[in-house]
C-alpha cells in the first residue's frame, strides 16, 4: 500500500521540479530579453531626458495656469466693484468673498504636490512614457527612473488640474454673462472669452510638445514595442488599460465580458446590405448619396473648427478672430531669413549685391516686424572687368502685412554705408550713410525643403532715392528665403 503513495510522492516531486525549471527558464528568458533591451539603451539617460521634459512642461503649465487665474480674478473683482453700487451690495460683497476663496483654492492646488490617482485625462504620448518608466522601475532599474516616473505622474495631474480650471472659468463666464449683458459690459465679457480661449489653446500646445519625441524617447519605445514582455505589461499597467480592458489578455476574465453583446463588423455590414436590398433598385445610389452628403458636412465643420484654431469638440468656437501666435513662446514667434538684391553699375558704383540676414517677430498671423543687416559685395564694372570687392554694409528694419492669400504689403527703413572701410570707427560718420524708405509688394511661395520653409519675392520702391547724392536705383527687386 505504501508503493502507490511513494509513487505519487515521486510524481509530485518530478512535476514540481519541472514547474520550477519552466518558471526559471521563463524568468531567465524574460530577463535576457530585458537585458538585451538595456544593452541597446541607457535607461538612466532615457529617464533623465523624460524627467527633464516632464518637469519643464509642468512648470510652464503651472505658470500659465497661475497667470490666467490671476487675470480672471482681477477682471472679476473689477466687475463686482461695479455691482457694489446696486441695491444688492451686501449680497455682492458676500459673492466677492466667496469667489476669492474659490480662486485661492485653485491656486493652492497648483502649488501642492501632485496626487497620482487624480489624473483622469488620457494623453497617449504621456501614457507611453509613464508606462515605460513603470516597466523599468519594476524590473529593478533604479537611479533616475523612479524620479522621472514621479515627474510624469505629476505632469498628468497638472493636465487634469488644467481641465478643472477650464471647467471652472467656463462656469464663471456663464454666471457673469447675464449680469454683464444687463449692465452693457460687453467688453469685459469679451476679455473673459479671450482668456478662456487662449488658455485652452496653450494647454493644447503643451500636449503637442509631447507628440514630438526626442531621439532617445523614440528609440526606447521602439525597442520596447518589439518585445512581448513589454506589450503584456502595457496591456495591464497603462492608463489605457485602466480606462477599459484591451483585448488580447488571456488571463483577464473581463475581456470577453466587455465584448459580449457588441456587434461585429461583419454583422453590421450584413445588416446594411439587408436594408439596402429591401429598399429597391435605387437604394444603393440613395445610400451612397447620403454618405457623401454626410462626409461633406463633416469636412465643412472640421474646416471651420481648424480655421478657428480649435481641435476638440469640448471647446467652444471663439466669438472673435483669434491670434494663433499669442500662445507661442517668444522664440517660436521669430522668423529667420536671408535675401539677395543686385544693383547695376553706374559712374560711381560697380555691380553690387546686397546679401542680408534678417529676423522677424510675428505680432499676429498677418503682421511681422523685424530687423536685419547686409553686406555689399562688388563684382566690378561688367563681364570684361570682374573684380570682387567689399562695398559697404547696411542696417534694415521692415514691416510685412498680409493682404490676401500669398500676397503681402512690405515696407521698411534702411541705412546704407556705400564705401569700403578698414576700421569700425569709420562707420560712426552718419553723414556717410544713405537713407532709404521702401514700400512695395511681396509674394510668398511655400517650399518643401529641409533648409528653407518659403521663398519671398519682393518688388519695392525707394521713395527716398531721389534725395540721395548720387541718386540710387529707385526700384528694388529682392529674392529671399526663410529658414
Amino acid at each position: 500500500m505504501r508503493k502507490p503513495n511513494n509513487l505519487k510522492g515521486i510524481c509530485r516531486a518530478i512535476l514540481g521540479s519541472i514547474a520550477i525549471i519552466l518558471l526559471g527558464t521563463s524568468f531567465s528568458y524574460s530577463q535576457s530579453r530585458i537585458d538585451t533591451i538595456l544593452g541597446k539603451l541607457d535607461p538612466q539617460q532615457y529617464a533623465n531626458a523624460v524627467g527633464e521634459k516632464a518637469k519643464k512642461l509642468e512648470d510652464k503649465l503651472t505658470s500659465k495656469s497661475m497667470k490666467v487665474l490671476d487675470k480672471l480674478q482681477q477682471q472679476e473683482e473689477k466687475i463686482y466693484k461695479k455691482f457694489l453700487s446696486t441695491k444688492d451690495s451686501v449680497q455682492v460683497k458676500a459673492n466677492l468673498a466667496d469667489i476669492k476663496e474659490k480662486y485661492a483654492g485653485l491656486k493652492g492646488k497648483l502649488k501642492e504636490p501632485a496626487i497620482m490617482s487624480q489624473a483622469k485625462q488620457y494623453i497617449p504620448q504621456l501614457d507611453s512614457l509613464s508606462t515605460s518608466l513603470k516597466f523599468l522601475n519594476e524590473n529593478s532599474i533604479g537611479g533616475k527612473v523612479k524620479d522621472a516616473l514621479a515627474k510624469t505622474e505629476s505632469l498628468k495631474d497638472k493636465f487634469q488640474q488644467a481641465e478643472e480650471i477650464k471647467k471652472f472659468i467656463n462656469e464663471r463666464k456663464e454666471q457673469l454673462k447675464v449680469h454683464l449683458e444687463k449692465l452693457g459690459m460687453v467688453k469685459q465679457l469679451k476679455k473673459i472669452n479671450k482668456e478662456v480661449y487662449y488658455y485652452s489653446t496653450q494647454v493644447k500646445e503643451y500636449k503637442e510638445i509631447l507628440k514630438d519625441p526626442k531621439k532617445i524617447e523614440k528609440k526606447a519605445l521602439e525597442l520596447l514595442s518589439k518585445t512581448k514582455i513589454w506589450k503584456d505589461f502595457f496591456r495591464k499597467n497603462s492608463m489605457l488599460a485602466s480606462l477599459f480592458r484591451t483585448p488580447g489578455i488571456p488571463d483577464d476574465p473581463t475581456t470577453m465580458a466587455n465584448l459580449a453583446g457588441l456587434q461585429t463588423r461583419t454583422q453590421v455590414n450584413n445588416l446594411i446590405q439587408q436594408q439596402i436590398a429591401s429598399g429597391g433598385p435605387n437604394a444603393q445610389a440613395q445610400f451612397q448619396q447620403n454618405i457623401n452628403a454626410a462626409q461633406s458636412q463633416l469636412s465643412e465643420l472640421k474646416n471651420k473648427i481648424i480655421n478657428a484654431g480649435g481641435s476638440s469638440s469640448n471647446d467652444e468656437l471663439p466669438d472673435f478672430k483669434p491670434n494663433n501666435q499669442k500662445t507661442k513662446s517668444f522664440l517660436q514667434r521669430l522668423e529667420y531669413g536671408t535675401n539677395v538684391q543686385t544693383q547695376k553699375a553706374n559712374n560711381f558704383f560697380p555691380v553690387t549685391s546686397d546679401i542680408a540676414l534678417s529676423v522677424g517677430y510675428k505680432i499676429n498671423d498677418k503682421s511681422i516686424i523685424g530687423v536685419g543687416s547686409s553686406i555689399k559685395m562688388g563684382w566690378g564694372q561688367g563681364w570684361q572687368r570682374i573684380k570682387i570687392s567689399s562695398e559697404g554694409v547696411g542696417l534694415r528694419s521692415f514691416v510685412d502685412y498680409k493682404l490676401k492669400g500669398s500676397f503681402w504689403v512690405s515696407g521698411g527703413y534702411e541705412m546704407n554705408y556705400r564705401s569700403a572701410f578698414n576700421r569700425v570707427e569709420q562707420l560712426q560718420d552718419l553723414t556717410a550713410w544713405q537713407q532709404s524708405g521702401l514700400i512695395g509688394i511681396s509674394k510668398v511661395i511655400s517650399l518643401k525643403t529641409k533648409l528653407f520653409k518659403k521663398t519671398n519675392i519682393k518688388l519695392l520702391w525707394d521713395f527716398m532715392s531721389y534725395r540721395q547724392v548720387p541718386v540710387t536705383q529707385p526700384i528694388i527687386f529682392r529674392i529671399g528665403y526663410n529658414f
